[in-house]
């Protein structure tokens, strides 16, 4: 009963609805990934991007289904996707004179140019994150730019591992959101 309701609340955009959902199935959704996969990486991002899914599409969710039952669903399909990208490239043909080309390459060094525009885009990415409320900022500076482990983070704002989780997906996803924005 208490799932259902925490349901309904994230339905209507409680986060603690949503957090209290990340971490009641966030083992069982890695289990599921991390024996299909056998790597923990790759089970921990694709259940992160279960959960973001889900979250995105909580809406849509039919209370007829057990919800665990409905996150393995969304898990398998972004695995499949997965494996599907991964055999896509695996098969690039690459002719003789292209594999010469890719050796030929000039100077790697970038140009003036080159450091003005990473220079410009790096400046208007700051711009862009400083739209976002402080506790978002912080968990995107910490990962990002001081480049810390999700349980480094967790330990340095003093907060469980799952919601710095949920905290980095929304944070990206309102970055996202207030980058194409302003394009």
């Amino acid at each position: 009963m208490e799932i259902n309701s925490k349901i309904e609340k994230a339905k209507k955009g409680d986060q603690i609805a949503f957090t209290f959902l990340l971490d009641h199935y966030w083992n069982e959704v890695y289990g599921f990934m991390l024996k299909r996969t056998e790597n923990e990486t790759i089970a921990e991002d694709i259940t992160i991007e279960t959960f973001s899914k889900a979250f995105d599409k909580i809406a849509s969710y039919n209370s007829e289904f057990q919800f665990n039952t409905w996150l393995i669903a969304i898990a398998k399909n972004v695995y499949i996707d997965l494996l599907r990208k991964k055999k896509t490239s695996l098969f690039i043909e690459i002719t003789d004179n292209e594999d010469q080309q890719a050796y030929n390459i000039a100077d790697p060094t970038p140009s003036a140019e080159d450091a003005l525009i990473k220079e410009q885009n790096l400046s208007r990415l700051l711009l862009c994150i400083k739209e976002l409320k402080p506790h978002y900022q912080e968990v995107i500076q910490l990962r990002y730019f001081q480049e810390m482990s999700y349980q480094e983070i967790a330990v340095k704002i003093n907060e469980p591992l799952s919601s710095v989780k949920v905290k980095l997906l929304r944070a990206k996803k309102l970055l996202t959101e207030i980058i194409e924005r302003n394009r």
